[in-house]
């Protein structure tokens, strides 16, 4: 199959950025990705390219304004627009709340709220120009409901679905659309490059079985499938399981309780005062239970770029 389309995916090196421009590559889209990893982005790109299309890698921060309009314009140089732009990059952190520190909430918030800003600012004029373009912003379960030891990365998910909400609205009859993309656990690897802090190997026993279990998460491939149709489709929000819309009304109708649910179970999870550690790093001090459980998770991460260890762009 062979288009005149392109789509632009930030965080687009791993996980399941990496999935949806395998997507977009079997539609014939031309796929233009960014991270922050040199190497990993380099793997990625060599990966998509073995499987045919168009396909350009730019070493991108998406915390910077200035990196994120530099790519936008070089990778558009005429001025025109790319019919799809995906912010998917972001970071997980799993810890208790007394062991989290400024900089780590800022790292959240910059990557997953902020630098979905900036790709909007740097693509809304000009599909707003063109009178079309699809807009997808990654969010989360966790943009839904705010889960104990997961706080930074579900302020940075609310403030990321309250973006998509508010351009999807403004942007209404402008031919442009903007998706929340707001997926259950889904089992993309991710759980090897998420940051676990607090008491690091306890931490990484509950979360990174329920990122890899098939009746806790979704399979990674199938979500980047469903979240691709839905973005171009132009829906307000895409789960892609029945779990979100679930979460969000009974957050809705029981806010109290749900809370109040979720400490009882907070209590249950362990406390520390340990620094961040990856899950790569911690995986090797898991006990052998834990490693069958997550015998799945580690499985898709050979297929998702996750399975190496370096300093780049954290995607999901």
């Amino acid at each position: 199959m062979s288009t005149n389309q392109s789509v632009l995916i930030a965080g687009g090196s791993r996980g399941l950025g990496l999935l949806m421009a395998r997507e977009f590559l079997g539609l014939g889209y031309a796929v233009h990705i960014c991270a922050r990893d040199a190497e990993e982005l380099e793997r990625a790109a060599v990966d998509l390219r073995r499987r045919g299309g168009t396909v350009t890698a730019r070493v991108v921060d998406v915390r910077d304004a200035h990196a994120v309009e530099a790519w936008v314009a070089a990778t558009y140089p005429d001025g025109t627009a790319p019919d799809v732009a995906l912010h998917v990059a972001g970071i997980i952190q799993v810890g208790p709340w007394d062991a989290v520190e400024p900089a780590m909430t800022d790292e959240c918030v910059d990557t997953m709220t902020k630098g979905a800003a900036y790709l909007a600012w740097a693509i809304v004029p000009r599909m707003r120009a063109a009178g079309r373009g699809r807009i997808g912003i990654m969010s989360s379960i966790g943009g839904v409901i705010s889960v104990p030891h997961l706080i930074p990365y579900s302020m940075a998910k609310f403030g990321a679905a309250g973006l998509a909400y508010g351009l999807q609205a403004e942007l209404s009859g402008t031919g442009v659309t903007c998706t929340a993309i707001c997926p259950p656990p889904m089992r993309t690897g991710s759980h090897l490059h998420a940051q676990f802090s607090g008491r690091p190997e306890a931490e990484y026993a509950w979360f990174a079985p329920a990122a890899s279990l098939p009746l806790a998460s979704l399979d990674g491939t199938t979500a980047a499938r469903r979240i691709v149709r839905a973005v171009l489709a132009g829906r307000s929000v895409v789960g892609p399981t029945p779990l979100p819309w679930l979460a969000r009304r009974v957050f809705g109708l029981a806010l109290g309780l749900t809370i109040g649910a979720l400490g009882l179970a907070g209590r249950l999870l362990p406390r520390g005062k340990q620094p961040p550690r990856a899950g790569l790093d911690v995986r090797d001090r898991a006990s052998r239970t834990v490693r069958g459980l997550t015998r799945l998770g580690d499985r898709k991460a050979r297929h998702t770029n996750e399975n190496h260890r370096s300093v780049g762009d954290p995607d999901l």
